[in-house]
Formats: structure tokens, C-alpha cells, sequence
């Protein structure tokens, strides 16, 4: 027996030898990350479609691990597996908190105080965007002092205070984090690209659609009826623009006026048959032109004879040029 044993790993170890070991283990790596995305195409199409996948050209020790590989022109790939494992348990920590308005989210990154406003209207979560006071967590007697039981964080490296603070009060932190965010005090890391504006709103989405999953508010195989584009950061100017537009909607709504159905009486009316002119009346007689050759009849007053147009008109000095 032993030797049959033997002879199975010899077996074993010839198959192996015959690959190269970094081909291998890339194979591997490959399979299990094919193997854990089944099911979850469409999540992941959202994720490459919104760049979520692209980190930092630096690389931080801690983030190792959940980076794919790095392209030609150094940008590291961060791994969309581990993005979306990390979200589902992200997601099951904010939900073992019983009262929702004990998670705290915090960003002072401009493009993502909007998904964090929404993902703390859809959650019951509370949120601190822009600038965040110091001692919030820490100073009593300051009014914006809170106690949370969680603390959920846009970038570690932007909202250090927060993260730092959370620290000192043993608060549990959950971060999107870059190839380049540092990993202090951080307890759950999301793999992500945390510097765009559309994957920012798509990270926080699918956070907080996977909490609601999780507390049973909607089914899992159910699709969210709230639109990614919530959550996106808009410029004032396009705010502007579509305020207007969606005012000059009310305003024609108001006015009773159908844009289609005004464009089909133009239609109609341009492909109608040309209607028939009426025969001219009595008085356009006294402009019709003369018959025959005889022009002169109709000559003005004053007007020279006929092969004569040199001469001076009469009671006019000046036309001879004197």
C-alpha cells in the first residue's frame, strides 16, 4: 500500500512538473474568480462599465491581496471578486446593527456627498458630508457629537479624521478603499475605485441594495426599482439644465400644447394638395400688361418718342450734363 502510495504522488508530481508553476497558479486563480462571479454578470458589468476596477498606479502593502494585476502603463486592476464579496460582507455587518441610525457615513470627497445622502435615505443611516469637525465622536461638548455604532468611510486617506477618531472609541470602520488607501484602523476593506464619480454612486448602490436585500425590505432575485443615477454626482450646470428642462415640461403641460400633435398638423398641412387660384377680379384688369407689340401706348407721361430715349426729358436743364 505505501507503495502504491508512492507511486500516486510520483504521478501527481510529474502532471505539475509539466506545467510552469506561474501559469499554474494563475490558472487557479483564474478558475476561483470565474467560479465566484458565477451568477453575478450584471453586477459586474456595472463595475467594468463604471471603471470601478481601476485603481492607482501606487500600490499600498495592505492592498495587495486585492489587486488582480497591473497593466502596461503601471495602473494596478483591482480584482471585481473580491469587490463584490467584500460588499455582500460589508453589507451583513451593517445589517446586524438593530438600529439603522447607528451607522454613520462620512465623506468628504465632493463627488461622493450625493451617494451618501441617498444611501442614508434608503438605509436609515446617518451621514456627515464635506467637511467633518473634529471631535465628533470624541468631544461631548461639541453639538454635532455622535455615538455610532458604525462607521462607513468614502476614502481612509480623505476622511483620516473621522477613521482616526473611530479608533480611540472602538467604532468599526468599512471603507471603499484604492490600491493606494492606507489600511489603519480600517476593519473591512471594499476594493474599489473610490476617485470617480460613476463609481463612487455604483459602489454605494450596491451597498445599500444588498443591506435591503439582507433586512428583507426587497427580495433577493428582485431588481431595485431605484435607479443608479441617484447616487451619480451632478455639476451644478447640469442641475441648472435639467430644472429648466423639467420647468418648461410643466409650463407646456400646463398650457394644454402636444408637441406631437402640433408637428402632425404641420405634416398635414404641408402634404395637402395645393389648392386652386380664383380667377382675378375686375381690378387686377388695370395692372395687366398690354397686348401686342405696341409698349409706347403705355408709355408714361413725359417718357421720350420712340427711338429718341436720348434726348433731355422736358423742364429738366441737368440731363444733358450742363
Amino acid at each position: 500500500s505505501s507503495h502504491s502510495h508512492h507511486s500516486r504522488t510520483l504521478r501527481a508530481s510529474a502532471c505539475l512538473n509539466q506545467l510552469p508553476s506561474g501559469a499554474f497558479v494563475q490558472h487557479l486563480l483564474n478558475f476561483r474568480i470565474m467560479a465566484s462571479l458565477a451568477g453575478r454578470e450584471d453586477d459586474v458589468a456595472k463595475l467594468l462599465a463604471a471603471n470601478a476596477h481601476l485603481g492607482t498606479k501606487n500600490l499600498d502593502p495592505g492592498m495587495t491581496d486585492y489587486v488582480w494585476r497591473r497593466r502596461l502603463d503601471g495602473v494596478q486592476i483591482l480584482n471585481v471578486a473580491s469587490t463584490l464579496d467584500k460588499l455582500r460582507l460589508a453589507a451583513r455587518i451593517i445589517a446586524a446593527v438593530e438600529d439603522p441610525a447607528d451607522v454613520c457615513v462620512v465623506s468628504a470627497r465632493p463627488h461622493a456627498q450625493r451617494a451618501v445622502l441617498k444611501f442614508a435615505k434608503y438605509t436609515g443611516a446617518q451621514s456627515i458630508e464635506g467637511r467633518f469637525t473634529a471631535g465628533t465622536f470624541t468631544n461631548q461638548i461639541t453639538k454635532q457629537f455622535k455615538e455610532p455604532r458604525l462607521l462607513i468611510v468614502t476614502d481612509p486617506r480623505t476622511d483620516f479624521q473621522p477613521v482616526k477618531e473611530a479608533s480611540y472609541v472602538n467604532i468599526p470602520v468599512v471603507a471603499f478603499c484604492d490600491s493606494d488607501s492606507p489600511l489603519n484602523h480600517v476593519d473591512c476593506a471594499i476594493p474599489g475605485n473610490n476617485k470617480g464619480k460613476l463609481s463612487i454612486g455604483l459602489l454605494y448602490w450596491l451597498l445599500a441594495r444588498e443591506v435591503l436585500r439582507i433586512r428583507g425590505t426587497i427580495a433577493p432575485t428582485d431588481p431595485w426599482d431605484v435607479p443608479v443615477d441617484l447616487f451619480f454626482f451632478k455639476d451644478a450646470e447640469d442641475v441648472k439644465a435639467m430644472e429648466e428642462e423639467q420647468k418648461a415640461e410643466a409650463e407646456a403641460a400646463a398650457e394644454g400644447w402636444d408637441a406631437t400633435a402640433d408637428q402632425g398638423a404641420v405634416a398635414a398641412e404641408y402634404s395637402a394638395a395645393p389648392a386652386t387660384f380664383a380667377a382675378p377680379d375686375a381690378s387686377a384688369a388695370a395692372f395687366a400688361a398690354p397686348t401686342g407689340d405696341s409698349w409706347d401706348a403705355t408709355a408714361p407721361e413725359g417718357a421720350p418718342a420712340e427711338g429718341q430715349w436720348s434726348a433731355a426729358p422736358e423742364g429738366d436743364a441737368t440731363w444733358t450734363g450742363q
